[in-house]
C-alpha cells in the first residue's frame, strides 16, 4: 500500500453551468490534504468514470443542480461497478429532493449533501468512508468503511 493522500474526483455532470459550489468543495478537500481532480463543467457519465479510472481515485464528488440526478447518478454508479470500481465512494452535492435520496443510495450513492452542508462535514465523511485515509491506511484499518 502506498502512502498517498485520498484522491477525489470532483465533477459536474450534464448541463449544469454553475460550478461555484463544486470549486468551494474542491478547495476545502485540497486544504484538508486530499488530492483533487476537477473535471470541469458539462461532463458525461462516461467522461467522469473514465477520469476516475485513469486517476485511480478513492472518491467521486458530484455536484448537480440540473434535476437530472435520477438519470445521471445511477448511470455513473453502474459504470463504476462495470469497471470493478464499486469500492469508490460516490458523494453528491446539490439540489436533490428528499424523496429521491433512497433510490440514489440504492443505486450506489454513499451520501447526499444538500445546500448549506458544511465543507467540514463533507471532508469528514470522505475521510471516514474511503478505502484509504490521508495516512495511507485503508479505511477499515482506520475504523471507516470497506477496504479495496
Amino acid at each position: 500500500m502506498t502512502n498517498r493522500p485520498i484522491r477525489v474526483l470532483v465533477a459536474k455532470p450534464g448541463l449544469d453551468g454553475h460550478d461555484r459550489g463544486a470549486k468551494i468543495v474542491a478547495r476545502a478537500l485540497r486544504d484538508a490534504g486530499m488530492e483533487v481532480i476537477y473535471t470541469g463543467l458539462r461532463q458525461t457519465p462516461e467522461q467522469i468514470v473514465n477520469a476516475a479510472v485513469q486517476e485511480d481515485v478513492d472518491a467521486i464528488g458530484i455536484s448537480i443542480l440540473s434535476g437530472a440526478h435520477n438519470t445521471l447518478l445511477p448511470r455513473i454508479c453502474q459504470m463504476l461497478r462495470e469497471q470493478d470500481m464499486d469500492d469508490v465512494l460516490v458523494v453528491v452535492g446539490g439540489i436533490i429532493p428528499h424523496e429521491d435520496a433512497h433510490s440514489l443510495k440504492q443505486a450506489g450513492v454513499a451520501e447526499i449533501f444538500q445546500p448549506g452542508a458544511s465543507t467540514q462535514s463533507i471532508v469528514d465523511f470522505i475521510r471516514s468512508h474511503t478505502r484509504r485515509t490521508a495516512l495511507g491506511e485503508t479505511a477499515s484499518e482506520a475504523g471507516g468503511g470497506p477496504a479495496r
